[in-house]
């Protein structure tokens, strides 16, 4: 039995989509079943190949991924989308999330990172690209000088599901710096560890804490005092 992930690349650049498949098809566990140039065909090959993951750029002529995002999962909802973009803007974030998608990197990302994220939406989980969650925290400080009550009570809804003492040092060290928006190649690097160590050290803290994003992971880091809002 074929427990692949199965992908679907979108890309309108051809040498991106060639460099994409010739990567991800060296990769185990990674089965690309189809490439889309732009919205529309990306709509009509995930209605066909019903891919589990699709790799979806956002500027592309006619239709954009945005819009190709938003009808691909009303037609094939069990179709997860990770915007893999040049843009690292806010406001291109947030759309893509807000149309459906699982996930948001871009493709300055680090090779190993892309194949995380990839394994991480498929098993129904939500990838932030680390350096982009200092949004998720710029944000939150902003909620919290505005709404400090409400705040208060939502970061600490989920004060049930684990504490720091259920963490070693070494895995508060790798909670921080995920935290506060670093890469696994650079926590590795900064730790001496290789990228797929730290991959292992941010797993077992999801288990340990009963958490499935690197959003509950950034409230959990300020709730607790880990980091700081400046």
């Amino acid at each position: 039995m074929n427990n692949s992930i199965r992908v679907m690349l979108v890309d309108d650049h051809d040498v991106i989509r060639f460099g994409l498949k010739s990567f991800l098809d060296t990769q185990d566990g990674i089965d690309v079943v189809a490439e889309a140039s732009n919205g529309e065909e990306a709509i009509s090959f995930a209605i066909e190949t019903q891919p589990d993951v699709i790799l979806m750029d956002i500027s592309m002529p006619g239709m954009d991924g945005m819009e190709a995002t938003r009808q691909i999962k009303t037609r094939c909802p069990n179709c997860l989308v990770l915007a893999l973009t040049v843009h690292e803007d806010k406001e291109y974030f947030i759309q893509m999330l807000a149309a459906g998608a699982s996930g948001y990197i871009t493709k300055q990302a680090a090779s190993d990172e892309l194949v995380l994220a990839i394994e991480t939406i498929a098993q129904g989980h939500v990838y932030l690209q680390p350096a982009l969650a200092r949004w998720l925290l710029d944000d939150y400080q902003r909620l919290s000088n505005k709404f400090p009550t409400d705040l208060n009570k939502i970061s600490g809804e989920n004060t049930h599901l684990g504490d720091l003492d259920v963490l070693s040092q070494r895995e508060r060290q790798v909670l921080e710096m995920v935290a506060d928006g670093h890469n696994n190649t650079y926590i590795g690097e900064a730790l001496g560890l290789s990228p797929k160590t730290i991959a292992r050290h941010r797993e077992r803290i999801m288990n340990k804490l009963n958490m499935h994003s690197r959003t509950e992971l950034v409230k959990f880091a300020i709730r607790t005092g880990l980091i700081q809002l400046n």
